[in-house]
């Protein structure tokens, strides 16, 4: 639980998040590591091998956690990894939506030291003399970017100076992902995998099984891969060489309940904090509840059929009535504001 200490702490935090994301997007750079954890590991030193968590974070949740740690726990020697938390402020399939930038930031702060807590004590389960300090576990950096697609922000992470240039990455990603990466239409103007060459030639893949249907059964997941290495994609400008700089690791088992974003939204937009914390940890869940990042904050009125709501705002967003007046729908009319007088396609914004 976040002592009303911390939670003063966090808010002076979001204040300095948000100085350092302004000057950076009004600058020219495409990445930049705006904080490191713990504090006194800013400077990057010689890793050899940085994982990289690019999310929106929004929040983080146990499946983030999970993919991280099957990760970084591979290796006994942490001092030759960092992980790096990435932050998009343009998605190349996403708008922008609740929760703010800033907020997500908090969040991957709290996410990152929830990341350390973690492996600290998967060692010690693991090894009875393990010594619960900084030193055995590895660095975490919080990073944002400009850039939407992947190639371009491991280019701008080789080339920002910060970490060594030679460093290889490794993207941790989910199978999902994994499809988008090799689809054609995120690389025009020709729409081939030919710009995946320089990416593979130094970095790889390690990508998670989705275990709900919607991707198939774990051998249809499998089955990308091998024909890939059987030169299934060569058509687009894809090789058979880069099925060997990606790895398929183990998610959720079948029949678990899946954990994603989307689901922890909702259950913060319902008020459900028993729901909210199996899908987040405990100190992000008090952050999304203290902060009602996601709660009820929009009013639409719209004709029926119709809707439009304001940037990054959705109809997900709001809880709907099927009350109709002269054929215009009410949409989130909060409580306390049922006398407001309203007009057709009117859009109102309210806090919960």
């Amino acid at each position: 639980m976040t002592s009303n200490s911390e939670t003063g702490s966090l808010h002076h935090l979001r204040q300095t998040y948000h100085t350092s994301l302004q000057d950076f997007i009004s600058s020219s750079r495409a990445f930049e590591v705006l904080d490191t954890v713990p504090v006194n590991k800013r400077e990057a030193g010689r890793p050899a091998k940085l994982y990289v968590l690019d999310s929106s974070f929004n929040p983080p949740t146990r499946a983030h956690l999970d993919i991280a740690k099957s990760a970084l726990l591979q290796h006994d020697d942490t001092s030759s990894i960092r992980l790096l938390l990435l932050l998009a402020t343009q998605n190349a399939d996403k708008p922008p939506k609740p929760a703010s930038f800033e907020d997500r930031l908090v969040m991957m702060r709290i996410f990152a030291e929830d990341i350390q807590a973690a492996l600290s004590q998967a060692r010690l389960n693991n090894d009875n003399n393990a010594q619960r300090d900084q030193q055995s576990t590895p660095t975490v950096d919080i990073g944002v970017t400009k850039l939407p697609y992947f190639i371009d922000k491991a280019a701008a992470i080789s080339t920002s100076n910060f970490y060594p240039g030679s460093l290889e990455q490794i993207l941790l990603i989910g199978y999902d992902t994994l499809v988008r990466i090799f689809d054609t239409k995120y690389y025009p103007p020709e729409h081939t995998l030919q710009p995946l060459c320089q990416f593979f030639s130094k970095h790889r893949l390690r990508v998670t099984f989705r275990a709900d249907s919607d991707w198939g059964r774990r051998e249809d997941q499998e089955l990308f891969l091998r024909n890939l290495a059987q030169g299934a994609r060569e058509h687009d400008g894809g090789k058979r060489e880069w099925a060997e700089r990606i790895e398929l690791v183990e998610g959720a088992k079948p029949g678990e309940e899946a954990v994603s974003s989307t689901k922890a939204r909702n259950a913060a937009i319902n008020k459900d904090a028993n729901a909210l914390e199996k899908l987040v940890t405990s100190d992000i869940c008090d952050w999304v509840i203290s902060q009602r990042l996601y709660g009820l904050k929009y009013i639409a009125i719209v004709h029926v059929g119709r809707c439009a709501f304001p940037d990054g705002i959705s109809i997900d967003n709001c809880r709907t009535s099927s009350t109709e007046e002269g054929g215009i729908t009410m949409i989130s009319k909060p409580r306390g504001y049922d006398n407001v007088p309203t007009t057709p396609r009117s859009i109102m914004q309210f806090k919960d």
